[in-house]
Order: C-alpha cells, then structure tokens, then sequence
C-alpha cells in the first residue's frame, strides 16, 4: 500500500527530528523548517531516505506543497497530506531577543499559513504548544489541568513568545469550531535528550557537556529551582498516540508530573559521568522559569499513554549520545 504524507513543519528542531525518525517508518515524511533554532546536523541521517523531504522554508511566508519539484514524486496534489504536526517557532532561552519578531510571525501570519493548508488538505493536525501558556509556577499552586486559565502577562520581555503560543492555540480552537479542522494541542513541559542545542539554555545538555570537561555547572536561578523533565521518546509516543485521537481531543498535557529540583539533577549528571564539576549558581534569564507542574490524567485516561523513561536512563541515554557526537556540538 502506497505511503500517506505527513508534513511535519519544525521538523530540523530538537524534537521535531525525533518525530520525523519515528513517522519515516510508516508515512513519506515532508520537513519543513528554516534552521532559525533547527540544524542540518539533526536531520541529516534522515535525508538518503527517499521517503524523507526537507525543504527549506519559513512558514510565515506563503507556500504551495504542490508546485514544488522536490515533492513530484509525492503526488500531493493527488494524495494529499493526511497530517501535520507543526512544532514551527523560534525557541532560544539564551538568545530568545534575537528571535522575537521572528517568533511573532510563526505565531501568527505562519500559523495562519499552516492552518489553511491543513484546511486545504482535511489533514489530521497537531499543534505543538507549550506549558508556557499556564504562566509561571508562582502563579499555578499545585498541578495544571488543561482547562486551567493561565495568567501570563502580555507586555514582558518574554511575552512574544507566551503570548504567541496563547494566540496559536486560540487559532487552532477558532479553524476547529468555523471548518471542523482537528483541535488537537500538545502542551509540551520541559523535555530533554539527544540533539537539545548546547549553550542555548537548555541546561541539560549544558549540564552534560560541562561535567564532561570538569567546568562549573551553571544554574539560573537559586538551589530550590524545581521542574519536571521527560525524555523525548516519550514525548513522540504521545505525538502519535494524538494523531489518530478522536477530531475534538483539545488541548493535553504533555510531561512528567514528578516534581525535582534542577540541582539534583546536576548532581546525578556530575555522577554519571564521573565529574569533579561544582555546581554555581548564576542570575535567572526571563526565558528560563520554574513552570507549572503537569496533570497528565487526562492523556493517562484518553489516550493511554504514559512516560516510560526512568530519570536516571534518560540522562544515561543522553549522556552516552552526547560525549559519542562531540563533533556535532562543536566541542
């Protein structure tokens, strides 16, 4: 039987790439990404595979699937796409300033873009979105259900980005209730592994690679800093398990909801790797918060699915990626 189409818009990112790897084993799979935070280096395992696409392309300017030579043989304007994740957004804690007009635009005008042609096409769709949308954890006592209202405040430094994911949730709801499309949003907590961008403040992967020069630790923020962390894997069990979900799935929590303080994780990295780093504590960057702790009752009840990854294995799994890719971190 011959393979259905799946665009996956953001697919060169962190996580993104992990779907693509995942989807390639029974769909033709179309990356779309601009490599504004995604890399080359993420997706070229996949690029020998004919039936993997990658175009470059931001989603924000208009784009015509069909009149693309690099797709013929997918024979879209027959087949169609049957789905479309779209994870397209600038994401950059360190340098979140350099990408805020950029990050605006993906969540708007570029949303825009993505949900026509998902309208175009009657494609499945999953948005993925953020915790961000809760606020931070001072505002969230306790775990957050999906109908909890967040209060984010609109004119800080980092509402281009909180806001912005808001607003592309309020587009998918409104496509949803005026044409039917699918109303599926994955609410994505703090998620590591292989390929997070290293000195970007994804402190994990900043964590590994500092531990294995014996360099400080670096923290931002103070020693009771807690968050919730899940491995990527378990992140795309979810993803698929939302693709065949029923049309008015709605918003899900996507995470762990085990509670654990950043510096204890440090310490079981020094661990792990056999370190003599000390861990420091540095200034909190606005893009790099304690966020809200996840309920995931209801993906748990739905959809059956549940994080598998253990911590400690999860770190090792990094870990062993890491210190075996170093020239892909430059390092």
């Amino acid at each position: 039987m011959p393979k259905k189409n799946v665009l996956v818009a953001g697919g060169a990112g962190f996580i993104g790439s992990h779907l693509c790897e995942r989807l390639l084993k029974k769909y033709n799979v179309i990356c779309l990404d601009n490599f504004s935070t995604g890399s080359e280096k993420n997706i070229n395992h996949l690029v020998q595979n004919s039936d993997f696409e990658f175009i470059k392309h931001n989603i924000s300017q208009e784009f015509d699937l069909e009149k693309m030579s690099e797709l013929e043989r997918f024979q879209i304007n027959v087949k169609g796409l049957y789905a479309v994740f779209n994870f397209a957004c600038p994401t950059s804690a360190k340098n979140f300033e350099k990408y805020k007009i950029d990050t605006l635009d993906a969540n708007t005008s570029g949303m825009k873009n993505i949900m026509e042609m998902v309208l175009k096409y009657k494609s499945k769709f999953v948005h993925l979105s953020s915790s961000v949308v809760y606020g931070g954890r001072e505002k969230n006592e306790g775990s957050v259900v999906e109908a909890t209202e967040g209060i984010v405040d609109h004119l800080s430094p980092r509402a281009c980005y909180d806001e912005g994911k808001r607003f592309a949730e309020t587009m998918v709801a409104t496509y949803h209730q005026v044409y039917k499309t699918d109303y599926k949003i994955a609410r994505l907590f703090r998620v590591y592994g292989p390929r997070q961008r290293l000195f970007d403040g994804e402190m994990i992967i900043d964590f590994i690679v500092s531990a294995a020069q014996n360099q400080n630790l670096e923290i931002y923020g103070n020693e009771s800093f807690k968050t919730s962390m899940i491995y990527v894997s378990d992140v795309v069990d979810a993803l698929e398990k939302m693709l065949d979900a029923p049309t008015d799935l709605g918003p899900v929590n996507i995470g762990s909801d085990v509670d654990i303080k950043l510096a204890d994780v440090a310490k079981k990295i020094i661990e792990l790797t056999g370190s003599s780093s000390k861990i420091v504590y540095k200034k909190e960057l606005p893009f790099i918060t304690e966020l809200a702790l996840p309920s995931i009752k209801k993906i748990k009840d739905e959809l059956g699915w549940l994080p598998l990854v253990r911590l400690e294995d999860g770190l090792k799994k990094t870990i062993d990626y890491t210190l075996a890719h170093k020239e892909l971190l430059g390092i």
